[in-house]
């Protein structure tokens, strides 16, 4: 084939009858001599005659240009024009396949290492050396070209990444040096660096580029306003449609599982905003926000305090007083946790009802409850204390609930313990929570209370004055921890309070929550521990024996190799690092011309032979009647005749529409394979759970049995040909439209000739019990037109239950009673063990266990829904998967199954 831009031709050599055109025009257009004129007086008698036949004395220009254009079709469609055709790639020399290799390439993996595998089957067949670089997981070194089938046997262990290829690449340290062709498995997003590689690759040969035409999908941080959790789904291109993400984390029982789902509508666009409206309770075990369906890290969204919004109990001894607020020892506390964690104001013994996270003490010399305020603290609590006029008079020397021993009375400005003036806070120690906070110079502490001198004081002291009296001090209590300010939490002993460093203290302690990304500022000072790490799937690992991070790196760096992405944790803190770098724009990957590019995201490929051809023939029709009008032929009823004539050729005669038969291409495949399908219900979110649905059912048929079906479908009762499809699936939703006449009555023949539709209303069969749900109601009328038979729940003796499994239940997502045609004699035969059922297949099952969402699996084979819990939700998923195969099986061999079930009794009753 030769190629000329999107244009290529199978026969190009007919192209040269093109050059004849001109030449042709040139003869068409040749006037002959002109007439010599006499005179000849026999002609006087002629005059008066009509002549019927008219002769035009030249061709019209316009009738000559007709006739180039069907001759230049006609050359053209047999020179077997192709659109946008799809080359076959050169079969010699070196192959260097690159795979993207980072998370927007996880959702479509299975798909890429059947393509990979593809091409290294051609190399070995053609006996190419091949080499493999992944740009997410760049080698050290430019790869050496090796054996195919070396690289083959590695391809199963080959991954995705969660995070992207970094755009500082050079080309030089990870190419192999000499000429080459390159297969690209492009991820379809664009970044900094790409056009560097390319010009590098096409300067080496040939490149190939394999991009899926699925969009790339992302989730944006979590953002909190309030009790509104909003986070952005991103896409790089326009997308429409419904997407469903789903908020997962741990119930009260300790099992992982989904706690919300809310619907994205995306209109056309790149961002939409996804917003769940949780309880304190309920948001505080969100542990990920996911896109419900799609297996990629960065379809995940991991959260940390900046969601987790912590429960303080404000606790103070003495009561406000109307008017001056501002004096209160809780109103600086309350000013500066509001916004980022739920107050609990009231009674101790209130407050630990509600079993707060942290609790804090405003001047509070003797605790009432101080025995369950130890055993609170002991369970992990913590406690921050905050001195003032009552503790520094109280005698604390029997108080436990303090991380160091204090003196009585205070160290004050003019006081016995005076100094000269305030003192400033000295900078945080390494060791110390606040450490990287910067400390303003115009803080300055007036009074305090003093800690006795001891040999733990400088372990237990955080932050100190200037002078090295400790500020703040912090003891461990049991699991838990108790925190001391030396000073009072309004402005009456120091200023700490009216400044900025004030919240940034207690969101230290973990007292609140952030409500935007952490700073360079925020994290410094500590050591960051990955505790979970995200795999390019989107499963959570756990994280063993990893290095820390530094909070300046961690802050500013984006996901890589030596920054993976997950949860990090320093004391108390924990900050999520998504696949999704801080501030991604995600934009299309644009190639330049000359680069071919290949899968879904390619123009298909289309053949114009046919219709050029016919074309041609229709100007050459065109033609005839144009001459025939010229020569004044066309009068009367042949001008009738003639205009039907082009009416039919232009297609303007009553035909069939093309969307009332169903596309060549999709019935062949149908009809080629055992297919499953469904049909559509008009909700998005249903369709794709049926589809991933009969996905996981075809699966688990292609590894359990001899039967391989093909991809399945969506069915268009419309115009589809029902008698091509093995099974339907039927799910019902209370708002489903009714099919045509036409439909059913298909329908009615697809059940005629011995095919089955499985009804699923998905409500557990709650109207088996005498409850008519919606979705029962609409079956009713969706199946009132049907010929379906008289129906009985499911007798145990049925050749279903015995098709290839021996089932006794058949559940899906819940595990409720299935109704089948009811036999044509109730009571059993002499002589025989089992019902005397009829031949054929039951032509309907109807039921509510929501099969699909427990066979459903995602692109990577893994279950979509959780089903129960533990190994018994499995148990259940398994028996699901069974039934389904029972139903294909029994649809396969109809009375052939049935016969074989009962062989023995068929034995017996011959004497055998």
């Amino acid at each position: 084939m030769t190629i000329f831009g999107p244009l290529g031709f199978t026969a190009p050599w007919l192209l040269l009858g093109l050059a004849a055109l001109p030449i042709l025009w040139f003869l068409l257009r040749a006037t002959p001599p002109a007439p010599v004129r006499r005179r000849f007086p026999g002609v006087a008698l002629l005059a008066g005659l009509a002549d019927e036949e008219v002769q035009a004395e030249r061709t019209p220009w316009w009738l000559l240009a007709l006739r180039m254009a069907a001759l230049a079709a006609a050359i053209l469609g047999f020179a077997g024009p192709v659109l946008h055709p799809v080359p076959v790639a050169p079969g010699q020399g070196p192959l260097l396949i690159v795979e993207d290799g980072g998370w927007p390439s996880a959702r479509d993996w299975p798909r890429r290492l059947e393509r990979i595998s593809r091409a290294l089957t051609e190399a070995a067949a053609a006996g190419r050396p091949v080499a493999l670089v992944s740009l997410a997981d760049p080698p050290p070194a430019p790869p050496a070209f090796v054996n195919a089938a070396d690289l083959e046997a590695g391809l199963p262990g080959l991954a995705p990444n969660p995070w992207e290829p970094s755009p500082d690449l050079d080309p030089a340290k990870i190419l192999p040096a000499g000429r080459f062709n390159t297969l690209w498995l492009s991820d379809g997003l664009d970044r900094a660096g790409r056009a560097g590689l390319v010009a590098a690759l096409t300067a080496r040969g040939a490149l190939r580029v394999w991009q899926p035409g699925t969009p790339v999908l992302a989730l944006g941080p979590a953002t909190v306003e309030g009790r509104v959790v909003s986070l952005p789904l991103l896409s790089a291109t326009p997308v429409s449609g419904d997407y469903e993400i789903a908020a997962i984390g741990p119930d009260p029982s300790g099992i992982e599982r989904e706690l919300a789902r809310e619907t994205v509508h995306p209109q056309n666009a790149t961002e939409a905003m996804a917003r769940f409206d949780l309880p304190p309770e309920l948001r505080n075990r969100v542990a990920r926000f996911e896109i419900a369906g799609i297996r990629s890290a960065g379809a995940v969204s991991l959260t940390d305090d900046a969601v987790k919004r912590r429960k303080v109990a404000l606790i103070s001894a003495a009561a406000p007083r109307e008017g001056l607020e501002l004096l209160s020892p809780l109103h600086y506390l309350h000013q500066a946790l509001a916004p980022t964690a739920d107050l609990i104001e009231g009674t101790l013994e209130d407050a630990l009802v509600a079993n707060p996270d942290v609790v804090i003490l405003a001047d509070v010399g003797e605790v009432a409850e101080a025995d369950a305020l130890a055993d609170w603290v002991e369970k992990g609590g913590l406690l921050i204390r905050f001195a003032g006029p009552r503790m520094a008079a109280a005698d604390t020397a029997g108080d436990v609930l303090l991380p160091v021993r204090l003196r009585q009375g205070g160290r004050s400005v003019g006081g016995t313990m005076s100094w000269g003036e305030p003192r400033r806070l000295a900078p945080f120690p390494e060791a110390s929570p606040f450490a990287g906070l910067a400390v303003p110079e115009d803080v300055t502490v007036r009074e305090q209370v003093m800690a006795e001198p001891g040999p733990e004081l400088a372990e237990r002291t955080i932050a100190a004055l200037a002078d090295g009296t400790p500020l703040v001090t912090r003891a461990a209590f049991g699991a838990g921890e108790v925190v001391l300010f030396h000073v009072t939490a309004n402005a009456d002993w120091s200023n700490l309070p009216l400044s900025g460093l004030f919240p940034q203290m207690l969101d230290r302690l973990a007292v609140s929550s952030r409500t935007a990304a952490p700073t360079a500022a925020d994290l410094a000072g500590r050591t960051w521990v990955p505790v979970k790490r995200l795999d390019g799937f989107g499963r959570i690992e756990t994280a063993e024996a990893a290095a820390g991070v530094a909070g300046e790196v961690l802050a500013e760096a984006t996901p890589g190799p030596d920054l993976p992405p997950g949860i990090y944790a320093a004391d108390d803190r924990s900050v999520a690092l998504d696949a999704l770098a801080r501030g991604r724009v995600l934009a299309p990957a644009s190639w330049p011309l000359g680069v071919t590019l290949e899968g879904l995201a390619a123009p298909r490929q289309m053949p114009l032979k046919g219709a050029l051809l016919a074309a041609a023939l229709l100007a050459l029709l065109i033609d005839i009647l144009a001459s025939l009008a010229l020569a004044g032929r066309l009068r009367g009823p042949r001008a009738g005749t003639a205009v039907l004539v082009l009416a039919a050729a232009l297609g303007l005669a009553p035909q069939a529409r093309a969307e009332d038969t169903m596309p060549i291409d999709r019935a062949v495949e149908a009809a080629s394979n055992v297919v499953l399908a469904y049909v559509p219900t008009g909700d998005a979110a249903i369709d794709r759970v049926s589809m991933a649905g009969l996905r996981g059912l075809t699966q688990v048929l292609t590894r359990r049995t001899t039967v391989e079906p093909s991809a399945p479908m969506e069915l268009n009762l419309e115009t589809d040909d029902l008698a091509l499809f093995t099974l339907i699936y039927w799910p019902v939703t209370a708002d489903e439209p009714a099919p045509s006449a036409a439909a059913y009555a298909k329908l009615n023949r697809f059940l005629r000739g011995g095919g089955m539709i499985l009804f699923d209303t998905r409500d557990a069969d709650l109207a088996g019990i005498g409850t008519a749900t919606d979705a029962g109601r609409r079956l009713q009328a969706l199946a009132a037109p049907l010929e379906i038979p008289p129906l009985e729940p499911i007798p145990a003796d049925h050749v279903l239950t015995r098709s290839f499994y021996l089932l006794q239940s058949f559940p899906g997502r819940y595990d409720g009673p299935i109704w089948v045609e009811a036999a044509a004699e109730a009571e059993t035969t002499e002589g025989m063990p089992f019902r005397n059922l009829n031949d054929g297949v039951t032509p309907v099952v109807i039921g509510g266990n929501d099969w699909a969402s427990a066979w459903a699996v995602d692109d990577v084979g893994e279950p979509m829904f959780p089903l129960g819990r533990g190994s018994a939700g499995e148990r259940q998923r398994e028996i699901a998967w069974r039934f389904g195969v029972n139903l294909v099986m029994h649809v396969l061999t109809g009375n052939y199954k049935s016969d074989q079930v009962h062989v023995p009794a068929l034995l017996e009753r011959l004497g055998q």
